[in-house]
This record gives C-alpha cells, sequence and structure tokens, in this order.
C-alpha cells in the first residue's frame, strides 16, 4: 500500500475546508438577506480557514530570540503587484490596536472581503511565484494548484455584502480554530440518535487523524527545532560572552546598567537550560506589552507637551499680537501729531508768503517812484547841460569880444579907458557869475553821484527781492511736495487702518482659537486629574496577585489594573472596559469590573 504525502493531504483537507467554508458562508449570507457583521459565525470560520491556508508551508524567519511565523509579510506584496491595495495596507498600518504581524493580517483579510477584492489581491500573489518563494515551501498550498483553485472559489464573495469594525476587535489575541461541528449538522436527521452516534464517531475518527498527523507532522519539525534550538544557544552563549565583555567595559561609566544587565544575565542562565522557548515567548510578549504601555504613555505626555506649546504659542502670539495694535496705535499717534505739524508750518509758510507778498508790492511801488525820481533828475541834467552849452556859448562870445576889444585898444585907448573900467567893472561880475556857475556845476555832479548811488542800492535791492522772490518759489515747490507727501501719508494712514481693521479681526479670530484651544487644555486637565488620582503600583512592589494572592513569575506575569492602578495576575484581570481616560476598552481586575457593571447599571433609568 502506498503511502501518501502527508503535505498532499493537508492542502486536500485545506482545500475542501475551504469550499465547505465558502459555500456555507455565500448560502448562508443568501439566505441572511441584509449586511454581515464581525459577529456572523460563518463569517469568522471563512476567516479561520483562509488563514490556516495562508500559513500552509510557510517558512519560518529566524531573529535573536524566536522564530516568527507569520502571513503578513507575503501580504504586503500585494500593495507592490497591485497599486489599488495601497489603501488598505495603509489603513492597516495607521489602525492603533493592532501590535502583531498576525494581527495586521488578519485585519488586512477583513479590509479585502469589504473591498470585494480578495480573489484580485491573491491572483496576483499567486501569479509571481518567485516571490512567494521567499515565504513559503516549495509544496506549500499557495504554491500549489489548490491555491489556484481556492483563489477561483473566492470570487463567488463578490456577492456578500460585509460591514466589518476592524479597529473594536482584537485581532491580536484570537485563536484560530475551526469548528468542523458547523459544517456536520444537518437539518433532516438532527432529532436521530443514530446520526448522532455516527456523527460523535466520525468526529472521534477526525480527531485521532488529525491528532495522528500533528505528531508525524511534529517529530520531524521538532528535529529541526532542537537542531536549530542548539545552534541559537550556541549563538547566545557566544552573545552573552560578548555581553559580559561589554559589561565590564561599562562598569565604570553606568553602574545601574551594570547591575540590571548582571541580574539579567543570572536569570538568563538560570533559566536558559529549562524553559528557551518560553523565555523566549515570555520576553517577546513582554516587551510587545511594555513597549504598548510606553507607546500609550508617551503618546499622552506627547500630546500634552503639544498641547501645552500650543498654548504658549497663541499666548506668544497674543502678545506679539497685542503689541503690534500698540505699536500701529501709537504709530498713528505720531502720525496724526507730524501731520497736525506739518499743517501748521503749511499756515506759517502761506502767512510768510502773504508777508512777501505785501513786501513785494511795497518795493513794487517804491520802484516805480525811484523811477519817476529818476526821470525828473534825468530833465535836471538834461536842463543844466543845456544851460553849460548856453554858457560856453556866451565864454566864446566874450573871447571873441575880448579880441575885438583888444584890437580896438591900439586905435582908442582913450576910449578903451573909459571902456576898460567898465569892461573890467563888467569882466568881475562875469566872473563871478562864473563861479557861481562853476559851483552850481559841482553842485549838480554831486547830486548825479548821490543819485547814480541811490540807483546803485535800488538795484541791488531789486536783485535782493527776486532772489527772495525765487526763494519764495522754491519754497512754493516745497509746498507743493508736502502738500503730495501729506496726500500720500493720508493715504498710508487708511493702508494702516485698513491693516489694522484687519489684524483686529485676526486678534478676534485668535481670541476664539485661544478660547477654544483653553477649553481642550481643560478638558485635558481633567483628564490628567483623572490619571493622577489613581495610584500606579510599581512592579518592584509587587510579588503576588492582590486577588488570589499567587506568586508572579515567568510564566505567570504582572498586569496592571487601568482603573485602580494595582497589579494582578492574567486570570484576575482578564476583562476590558472603556475609562474617563481612555475612551477604548483597556484592562480592569475582576473587583473594579464588577464595580463599574454596578455603577453603569445604576446611572442606567
Amino acid at each position: 500500500m502506498a503511502v501518501k504525502d502527508p503535505t498532499a493531504v493537508e492542502r486536500a483537507n485545506l482545500l475542501n475546508m475551504a469550499k465547505l467554508s465558502i459555500k456555507g458562508l455565500i448560502e448562508s449570507a443568501l439566505s441572511f438577506g441584509r449586511t454581515l457583521d464581525s459577529d456572523y459565525p460563518p463569517l469568522q470560520q471563512f476567516f479561520v480557514v483562509m488563514e490556516h491556508c495562508l500559513k500552509h508551508g510557510l517558512k519560518v524567519r529566524k531573529s535573536f530570540l524566536s522564530y516568527n511565523k507569520t502571513i503578513w509579510g507575503p501580504l504586503e506584496l500585494v500593495e507592490k503587484l497591485y497599486p489599488e491595495a495601497e489603501e488598505i495596507a495603509a489603513s492597516v498600518r495607521d489602525l492603533p490596536g493592532l501590535k502583531t504581524p498576525l494581527g495586521r493580517a488578519r485585519a488586512w483579510l477583513r479590509l479585502a472581503l469589504m473591498q470585494k477584492k480578495m480573489a484580485d489581491y491573491l491572483r496576483c500573489l499567486i501569479i509571481q511565484r518567485e516571490l512567494l518563494s521567499e515565504f513559503y515551501e516549495y509544496h506549500a498550498l499557495m504554491m500549489e494548484e489548490e491555491g489556484a483553485v481556492i483563489v477561483g472559489l473566492l470570487v463567488g464573495l463578490n456577492v456578500i455584502d460585509a460591514n466589518l469594525c476592524v479597529k473594536g476587535e482584537d485581532l491580536d489575541s484570537q485563536v484560530g480554530v475551526i469548528d468542523f461541528s458547523m459544517y456536520l449538522k444537518s437539518d433532516d436527521d438532527i432529532g436521530g440518535k443514530e446520526r448522532n452516534e455516527q456523527i460523535a464517531a466520525i468526529l472521534d475518527q477526525k480527531n485521532y487523524v488529525e491528532e495522528l498527523n500533528r505528531q508525524l507532522n511534529t517529530v520531524s519539525s521538532l528535529h529541526a527545532r532542537v537542531d536549530s534550538l542548539e545552534k541559537s544557544n550556541t549563538k547566545l552563549i557566544e552573545e552573552l560572552a560578548i555581553a559580559k565583555n561589554n559589561i565590564i567595559k561599562l562598569q565604570e561609566e553606568n553602574h545601574q546598567l551594570r547591575s540590571e544587565n548582571t541580574l539579567i544575565l543570572m536569570k538568563t542562565q538560570h533559566h536558559l537550560e529549562v524553559t528557551k522557548v518560553d523565555v523566549e515567548a515570555e520576553l517577546q510578549t513582554y516587551k510587545h506589552s511594555r513597549q504598548g504601555l510606553d507607546e500609550m504613555y508617551n503618546e499622552a505626555r506627547r500630546q500634552l507637551r503639544e498641547e501645552s506649546q500650543l498654548r504658549q504659542d497663541m499666548e506668544n502670539e497674543l502678545v506679539v499680537q497685542v503689541s503690534m495694535k500698540h505699536e500701529i496705535e501709537l504709530a498713528m499717534k505720531l502720525l496724526e501729531k507730524d501731520i497736525h505739524e506739518k499743517q501748521d508750518t503749511l499756515i506759517g509758510l502761506r502767512q510768510q508768503l502773504d508777508e512777501v507778498k505785501a513786501i513785494n508790492m511795497e518795493m513794487y511801488q517804491k520802484l516805480q517812484v525811484s523811477d519817476d525820481a529818476m526821470k525828473e533828475k534825468n530833465e535836471i541834467i538834461g536842463r543844466l547841460e543845456d544851460k553849460t552849452n548856453q554858457i560856453n556859448a556866451t565864454m566864446k562870445q566874450l573871447e571873441q569880444r575880448l579880441q575885438q576889444a583888444e584890437k580896438a585898444q591900439l586905435d582908442a585907448e582913450n576910449e578903451d579907458k573909459k571902456l576898460k573900467q567898465e569892461y573890467v567893472n563888467k569882466s568881475e561880475s562875469l566872473q563871478k557869475e562864473f563861479s557861481q556857475k562853476e559851483k552850481q556845476l559841482l553842485q549838480l555832479e554831486t547830486d548825479l553821484k548821490i543819485e547814480k548811488e541811490w540807483r546803485q542800492t535800488l538795484q541791488d535791492d531789486l536783485q535782493k527781492e527776486k532772489e527772495t522772490v525765487s526763494h519764495l518759489r522754491i519754497e512754493t515747490q516745497e509746498i507743493i511736495n508736502l502738500k503730495k507727501e501729506f496726500i500720500k501719508l493720508q493715504e498710508k494712514n487708511r493702508q494702516l487702518k485698513r491693516i489694522c481693521q484687519d489684524q483686529e479681526a485676526a486678534l478676534q479670530e485668535l481670541a476664539s482659537k485661544l478660547s477654544e484651544s483653553k477649553l481642550k487644555i481643560e478638558d485635558i486637565k481633567e483628564a490628567n486629574k483623572a490619571l493622577q488620582g489613581q495610584v500606579w503600583l510599581k512592579d518592584k512592589e509587587a510579588t503576588h496577585c492582590k486577588l488570589c494572592e499567587k506568586e508572579f513569575s515567568l510564566s505567570k506575569r504582572k498586569h496592571h489594573c487601568r482603573n485602580c492602578g494595582e497589579i494582578f495576575c492574567n486570570a484576575c484581570s482578564d476583562n476590558e472596559l472603556p475609562l474617563p481616560s481612555s475612551p477604548k476598552p483597556v484592562r480592569v481586575c475582576d473587583s473594579c469590573h464588577a464595580i463599574l457593571i454596578q455603577r453603569c447599571s445604576s446611572n442606567v433609568p
């Protein structure tokens, strides 16, 4: 009798289970007649079967502390092969409650079913066998024809509408066990004892066969795992030696780290040969839980820091806006003062301009008077010149007469003696008159010089007046420029008023935002007060569970109650309820759970 390949038997069994689960899900969904939710049992069994199908033949990924075997690795490849799958991959990574790769893979399957594209995504994955070979063995279901058959069956699920809430489910800690009783029940012969006995016998045979297959599969895997554990043990011993050397080097720098590392080394040396797999699992779960607590604490501190920083920034911005407003008001007052001063200067300049105009009119009148005087002087000078010409003509006539008299003197000396006396008298009188005329001429010359000097002074005054007129023109031009600047300043004043109004509106908006942020800060303070009211017991202070009083160990781990802050074991604190400090369900102890349930029931009318 030929022995069948156990992997082929497993593939056939998984294929049959996939057919049963998909067929049962489609029939029950069509008879159900509405959208399916997360609590629907056939849908839960379908996800369990799909998880087993994807896990079949999955390669073990070795790490420093454990051996990881997860289906999230191949499902991450889908977003590279099918661009439309990037959306669900990003949403899965952004979910806050998922901490393990298996939980992310379960969330991915639920989102793909809601999109009705699970068959398309897995078909793209099956086609790329070279990429799948990095994650699956050659005999895996996803590498053989059974995987293609299951992908073809998944096309029928497109007729189902599912509305699954991924955020509220605890996908990390779900146990994926197939319930075969759902597919062995029959509505026709449920009441028959013989049928029940046959079903019980079949179930016993199935459990026996599964146990045999599991033992056959685990024997070879145990041998391989023992070899790998020995290798990892040697690696751990080498790494422990390296850690010892590092601890010796770091003793001088940090005594506290040295003591902690020596304690860890003593514990690991004590428990390394006894429970290797348990230590690795416990360390990994401890890290995940500690990391989750640290993330929650850091997130709360970060939010508080951001809110305080936002409040500080808003207060600083408000102070800056108030100072800017004061500066703008001061600038407006200075501008108004400057405008009043310039208006006063304009009034003074106008008065000076009026005075200059009056002076110009007086100078113009004086100039006309001086011109009239000059004309009169010129007329007098012309008369004097005519008189001098007449005197010269008379002098010439007298000389001619004198010559005639000298000529006639010889002829008539006797007559001349008489006439000479008369002539002498006349000449003396004429000389007197001539001397008087000369004096008058000198007087006229001095008057002419005085008139010329006065005219020169008038011309100098006229030049000065012209210069003052030019200065006044320059000042009028400056006044025009000042008017233009005044118009520009008025425009700037209007712009500054508009800016001031805009800034006042912005300040009002900032004040409303600040009030909103203050309300948020008050809410956060109330939440912090609620958190600070709890006494969070330290891990070192508790060695026994508060309820059952059992001692804690590596297998019996410590858990904090999020309501009272005390430390309990897993059995005494496996309840979850939403608290005022956390809208999501968190771990609470049995006593707090009873008190909170009683309080909620008393509050409900």
